[in-house]
């Protein structure tokens, strides 16, 4: 549901140099449902500034509601948007913010909370700006979503902080997974004046202002030295083409606009900026976007296809292993739930190397201001752990996070069934292996689960909940609670083999090694894969992953599907730590490989939701957005094979009109602990 309009609240507040205007931006929610400029919140910054204009005001601060600035435009309005209107929408945005701008006496921006894209814009179009120590996101995230910031940010950065960093801020951070500043970090980098407390910060902030007023400081213009322009831009350009590969114009045209912030009056710089509106946001990359932003925003919270039945709590937590995976999991659980965390391996070295590991990540949070020592010894105190089975006595959720065989997996579970509760549920991280087999010789297979994190675990969002035919509603409601808790995102699907990104990027893999193992060189065969603008290339990954690891999930997919994942000489011969194996000579171009990746993925995709893996291809895009870094302005994958007409040739329709709702389980056949 989408948020009430920003209204902004003017209030007359006296001070020494004399009356100031607080202007507050607020759409009357919480700090979950953030401040937003859509159609109805500029015509109240209109009203709010023709009543500023016809008094007299000594000065001007612009602040946010409670833990919130502004976010920028309202998204909720870009879909389907005409050219004509995308460029009304900027020049809305110029002409509002300019007036701000041309105010006759000194104004300040109070960042007190998460500014973004417009949020920033309006900031820089004040003289001055505090920001709150509090502050974790300042940013101008738009190159992220197929576009460029419209509303003067592409002309204020440059002529605020200079080319070097407007490049970092507008282009390459929202590229580098949408990187975004703190508020000491915005200091540093010359966006703000001052960093002030939270607990003081608009009266301070007024207070600042007011000094400045009272030293007889006026009106600023940003002076930056811009005469390398030119050779920051040609630089930064050249790294572009090395990480997009051409396949994003936004960020080539934000380039374009920064370069021209050197050159250009401000009101050019405007016009320029309309042009970019009018031409990247009814694009197919904005669009995308759009619905990439629907897809992690709002559908993937709504647990979709999940029971309603009441999760029990989780107050004490096991993990089998202690190797990295488990140990990012052990220390993302004492950081979200902080709750007893045990954990279990063959030795007592690698328990208690394990526990040093994550004290030592508990205190490195506490160096960088992130943690407070006293709540990190706490939850250092709180890891523990042994070699016998008996540590996990008393848990309500176990997850193993062992190695990738069937076998020991099962014997795990087995393990477990003996020393946890009817009621403890157990949960896998098994990234392609049937949790289905997995359960089967358990007295209680209706207590388990898949749980597929992705690594980092620290970074990456999503979880892929793996239920089997016999996972109960309560274990299922159970693992979606805890999950919610340790702040990820949760994408139900149903067991079959890997599951949905490793099998998607495992379908894109196969064209690759069978390129190499016809003859292309692992450069063609990477520049295939990232003209998708994908952020790593499939031999970095490989190496990422390990070649074991990537052979190992290929030879259980052959076993499922021998057609569609043949094995490779290449991946086998790189798994034994050798060379890759040029089966026969016969290289396609780097054009017919692209197309070949593309096809693969559209026909894998048709199969899962044929499969009923998932209940819709959003599913599939929310899963790759989150689980394996796919630009927001593809939209994923299906919906970029969609738009493209891939999908249509290969499969015979687009693959958003492909509904495989999830099977549900008989009631007869489903049991719960």
């Amino acid at each position: 549901m989408a948020s009430p309009p920003t209204q902004f609240k003017l209030r007359r507040v006296d001070s020494r140099a004399g009356p100031l205007a607080l202007v507050t931006m607020d759409n009357g929610e919480d700090w979950q449902k953030p401040n937003t400029f859509g159609e109805q919140a500029l015509l109240s910054l209109q009203a709010t500034l023709d009543a500023i204009e016809s008094e007299e005001w000594a000065g001007l601060v612009l602040t946010g509601k409670p833990f919130v600035f502004a976010v920028g435009a309202d998204i909720d309005e870009f879909g389907e948007i005409s050219p004509e209107r995308a460029r009304l929408g900027g020049e809305a945005g110029h002409v509002l913010f300019g007036r701000i701008r041309a105010l006759p006496f000194p104004t300040l921006a109070a960042v007190n909370g998460a500014a973004l894209g417009g949020g920033v814009e309006i900031a820089l179009h004040c003289d001055y700006r505090t920001i709150s120590s509090s502050v974790r996101h300042f940013a101008c995230p738009e190159v992220f979503l197929g576009l460029v910031p419209g509303w003067g940010g592409t002309q204020l950065v440059p002529r605020l902080v200079g080319a070097e960093r407007a490049v970092q801020f507008i282009v390459e951070n929202p590229l580098r997974q949408n990187r975004m500043l703190t508020g000491a970090q915005a200091l540093e980098a010359g966006f703000a004046d001052a960093l002030l407390e939270p607990v003081e910060f608009l009266d301070e902030s007024i207070a600042f202002l007011g000094e400045r007023i009272a030293q007889g400081a006026g009106k600023r213009e940003p002076t930056a030295d811009l005469s390398d322009a030119v050779e920051v831009c040609r630089k930064a350009r050249s790294r572009l083409d090395g990480h997009v590969h051409g396949a994003a114009p936004a960020p080539y045209r934000a380039l374009e606009l920064i370069e021209g912030a050197a050159a250009w009056t401000l009101e050019e710089g405007y016009r320029a900026e309309e042009d970019a509106l009018a031409e990247l946001l009814p694009g197919l990359q904005a669009q995308a976007s759009v619905y990439a932003f629907e897809l992690v925003e709002r559908r993937a919270k709504k647990r979709a296809g999940l029971p309603d039945s009441e999760p029990r709590r989780v107050g004490r937590m096991g993990i089998v292993g202690a190797g990295l995976m488990a140990r990012q999991l052990a220390l993302l659980a004492l950081r979200r739930l902080e709750v007893p965390v045990v954990m279990r391996d063959l030795t007592s070295e690698q328990v208690d190397d394990a526990a040093a590991w994550i004290r030592d990540e508990l205190g490195e949070l506490v160096r960088k201001g992130r943690l407070g020592e006293g709540k990190a010894r706490f939850l250092g105190s709180l890891v523990g752990g042994g070699t016998d089975w008996s540590v996990f006595a008393g848990c309500d959720l176990v997850l193993e996070a062992v190695f990738e065989e069937l076998a020991i997996k099962k014997e795990v579970f087995a393990a477990l069934e003996r020393v946890v509760s009817p009621e403890c549920v157990l949960a896998t991280n098994t990234s392609s292996l049937s949790v289905t087999e997995m359960s089967a010789d358990l007295e209680h297979p209706e207590r388990v689960v898949g749980m597929h994190f992705f690594n980092p675990v620290a970074i990456l969002p999503l979880v892929e909940l793996v239920r089997t035919s016999a996972t109960g509603d309560v274990t299922l409601a159970t693992a979606w609670e805890f999950t919610r808790k340790l702040r990820k995102t949760v994408v139900l699907v149903r067991d079959s083999p890997a599951f949905v990104v490793n099998r998607m990027l495992a379908r894109q893999g196969a064209v690759v090694t069978d390129a190499l193992d016809h003859g292309n060189t692992v450069e063609e065969a990477d520049e295939a894969v990232l003209r998708l603008g994908l952020p790593m290339a499939p031999s970095v990954l490989l190496q990422l992953v390990g070649p074991k690891v990537a052979n190992h999930v290929r030879h259980t997919l052959h076993e499922a599907w021998p057609d569609r994942f043949p094995l490779s000489a290449t991946l086998e011969s790189l798994a034994e730590g050798r060379e890759p194996v040029v089966v026969e000579h016969a290289p396609r171009t780097v054009d017919e490989l692209h197309e070949a990746v593309l096809e693969a993925m559209a026909d894998e995709a048709r199969h899962i939701l044929e499969e009923g893996v998932v209940a819709k291809a959003a599913d599939i895009d929310t899963c790759l957005l989150l689980g394996a870094g796919f630009p927001f302005w593809l939209g994923g994958i299906t919906k970029h094979l969609d738009q493209i007409g891939v999908s249509p040739r290969v499969v015979g329709r687009p693959l958003a009109q492909i509904r495989a709702a999830l099977a549900p389980t008989p009631p007869e056949e489903r049991r719960d602990p």
